[in-house]
């Protein structure tokens, strides 16, 4: 198998365009055969109102870059992907700076992929553990 990881970071990033990633301002900057890492600013547009990173926005980063991983691995012309389910544990607060999530692929199936999302801050410090489960399905044109 073929990889090309700046056209799989460019793909990934032009599809960000008028979406949630967009406007979280998640940018995708690595990726390999089994992982892909995002990372998000931490400032006000991500906080609740105690002033910490909000878990939703938490959220809102695995499942994106867990979703734009499974497009490594199937025909992006016939097929696409839905996350089904997603669950996260935040074991540390954050209140600036930046966020980088790196979803590594458990299981490749193929009808469903299942992916491990470790949130960390800059000095690698795990925020929070993500596990998403991502369906394959047909294109429905």
């Amino acid at each position: 198998m073929s990889f090309d990881k700046e056209e799989m970071l460019r793909i990934c990033n032009k599809m960000c365009e008028n979406t949630l990633m967009q406007t979280l301002q998640i940018e995708y900057i690595d990726a390999g055969l089994d992982y892909l890492v995002a990372k998000m600013p931490v400032n006000s547009k991500v906080h609740q109102p105690m002033g910490l990173l909000h878990g939703g926005a938490t959220v809102a980063l695995a499942e994106s870059v867990g979703s734009a991983a499974s497009v490594m691995f199937i025909d992006r012309n016939s097929q696409e992907i839905r996350g089904i389910e997603i669950s996260a544990n935040h074991l540390k607060s954050k209140t600036d700076g930046e966020v980088f999530a790196t979803a590594k692929i458990i299981h490749k199936g193929k009808s469903i992929h299942l992916w491990e999302i470790r949130i960390v801050d800059e000095k690698d410090n795990l925020i929070s553990i993500c596990k998403l489960t991502n369906m394959v399905l047909p294109v429905n044109k």
